[in-house]
């Protein structure tokens, strides 16, 4: 979503919302100490040819790097990178004068620069993909080491690196968090604009995360990432796989493509170490594609026994709205795991959180430089004990499942394509007898529109109540996205007779208003597709719109009952 929004825009949510502090500053989040580097020391790491003002007689001393000329502190490098309408190197002006010491970019961007450029130029041909070294070189890492846990996949990676950053917690770590939601530091929140920021911002903060001595941080790594270099010289100890299913592929052309960009993690470039989720055959692939050593994960019944899993989840017991269930591995072990969070992929999350830890500690017992004297006996006793003490897998993942209300048990969740709309109307159903499923969604524009239809088809497949509305259309025709996720539940309904009621709400808000009017006690009423997010862009304008907000709201007014707590963890002051 759009990150600058008109502040007359931005309201105060209901006051009975608990807040949690955020950092709100426009500063970028830097070190205090930041390493820096000598500019010709930079240009050499990245291969680049320097060129510099004749009236420069000094070395140049880099102490940050930011791709936003707006972000720019005294002594950055400013990178200058291509845009999808103008180059970067069009506002190099304002870098410089917002204390910008030289300028990375291309070909191209040297070339707006002009003849004699005021600053030193650093030129590559593809400035991108050196601008993660270069911020690794300038912000480093000193202090304590920092252990890293990457989650990539379609669905599942925020609420699995919310678990990790949990147990990791229970295990005694001090521990940060980078995701779609809000990036900690400690215990500083500061919300959270992309799944993964960009490689400048990751450097920097993971420079903040070791000056703070934190010991483990835990980040969701999207494909976009990935495709863009976001994580670029960054190394993690532990990568972790969920799955994949249709989504993103206005950016990757396809399935194939969109796998062979994921598959990216699992090489020797970006980690150390894999666990795979290979309940499917896009696991199974990935892990055969990995070039790091893998771990394999089997979250339900495997479809072929030809190469079982390593570990396996089993026996997954109801307890009520979570489950229980045991995570099995080599020579007999077995480790028993709760999570609160309901449905069988919360299972599957909570058990790659469990995995990625344990295979995490398991190499350091195993490595006799680590200095840690640990038996794998001792590993799994920790682990168990953590899960025991803390039931690290029952956290609160703000738009994720959340429960907003009880009778009618009212959820808020961030599905947003097929397989996760899926998944998520599997966990609510009701199993009293007459209970229905009412449910409010819609699809984003500027996305892939080829899941639009297919999603409506999901949604009257799984419903029994289908309430189509705007999720963020950005800037393309909510009407037209509307009609077409409404003519796949239309022809879903009407082809398989699913006798479904199948609404339609240009307004969000009266759309959720609509789902409560229409719910009884014993009902079920999800909300889909924005989770935590607190603004709805619409032709470049964001709308403070959160669906908690607006669920909690419409029940209140019905009389129904509310949880005890519900928080907004984002800030509508981002």
């Amino acid at each position: 979503m759009n990150s600058r929004q008109d502040p007359r825009q931005v309201v105060v949510t209901e006051k009975d919302f608990e807040h949690v502090p955020v950092n709100t500053s426009a500063a970028p989040l830097r070190p205090h100490r930041p390493r820096g580097a000598d500019l010709a020391e930079l240009a050499a790491l990245v291969g680049a040819a320097l060129s510099a003002p004749a009236s420069m007689d000094a070395p140049v001393r880099v102490s940050g790097v930011s791709l936003d000329s707006r972000a720019i502190c005294p002594g950055d490098l400013y990178v200058a990178l291509p845009g999808a309408r103008v180059h970067g190197a069009t506002f190099a002006a304002q870098a410089i004068a917002a204390g910008a010491v030289a300028i990375l970019t291309d070909d191209a961007g040297t070339q707006l620069l002009g003849k004699a450029p005021a600053l030193p130029v650093l030129t590559v041909a593809d400035a991108r993909a050196v601008t993660g070294m270069a911020a690794a070189r300038v912000y480093g890492r000193g202090g304590a080491p920092l252990e890293l846990f990457a989650v990539t996949g379609t669905n599942g990676k925020t609420t699995t690196t919310y678990f990790l950053n949990s147990l990791l917690r229970a295990l005694g770590n001090t521990t940060g968090l980078i995701g779609t939601i809000e990036i900690l530091a400690g215990d500083e929140a500061i919300p959270s604009k992309l799944t993964t920021p960009e490689s400048t911002d990751v450097h920097a903060l993971l420079a903040v995360m070791a000056e703070k001595a934190l010991s483990a941080a835990s980040m969701e790594v999207s494909s976009h990432a990935l495709a863009f270099g976001r994580v670029d010289a960054v190394d993690f100890h532990v990568a972790g796989f969920t799955n994949l299913t249709q989504d993103h592929l206005d950016l990757h052309g396809g399935m194939e493509g969109y796998f062979e960009t994921k598959a990216a993690l699992f090489t020797p470039e970006h980690a150390r170490a894999a666990v795979i989720t290979v309940d499917d055959s896009w696991g199974r692939r990935m892990a055969a594609a990995a070039t790091v050593p893998v771990v394999t994960l089997a979250t339900r019944p495997e479809e072929s026994s030809e190469a079982p899993a390593m570990w396996q989840v089993r026996t997954i017991r109801r307890e009520g709205v979570g489950s229980r269930f045991s995570l099995a591995g080599p020579n007999g072990v077995v480790l028993e795991a709760h999570t609160g969070l309901p449905g069988d992929f919360n299972v599957a999350n909570a058990a790659l959180a469990l995995l990625m830890v344990t295979t995490r500690l398991l190499a350091i017992a195993a490595d006799s430089g680590s200095g840690v004297e640990l038996s794998t006996e001792d590993v799994l006793q920790r682990i168990q004990g953590a899960l025991d003490r803390h039931d690290p897998f029952t956290v609160e993942v703000p738009g994720r499942m959340q429960l907003i209300g009880t009778a009618p048990v009212a959820v808020v969740d961030f599905a947003h394509n097929p397989d996760a709309l899926e998944r998520a109307l599997d966990a609510v159903r009701p199993t009293t007898p007459g209970a229905r499923v009412i449910a409010v969604f819609g699809a984003t524009g500027e996305r892939d529109a080829t899941k639009r239809p297919i999603m409506g088809a999901v949604v009257a497949r799984g419903a029994d109540v289908v309430i189509i509305t705007d999720d963020d259309p950005h800037n393309d025709d909510p009407a037209g996205i509307r009609a077409a996720v409404l003519a796949g539940a239309r022809e879903a309904n009407a082809q398989e007779g699913l006798g479904r009621v199948v609404e339609e709400f240009d307004q969000r808000a009266a759309a959720i208003a609509r789902a409560v009017e229409l719910a009884t006690p014993q009902d079920v009423i999800l909300v889909a597709g924005r989770g935590h997010e607190v603004f709805q862009e619409v032709k470049g304008v964001n709308i403070s719109l959160d669906d908690r907000v607006e669920l909690r709201a419409a029940l209140l007014a019905h009389g129904f009952p509310l949880t005890d707590a519900s928080k907004i963890e984002s800030s509508t002051n981002d």
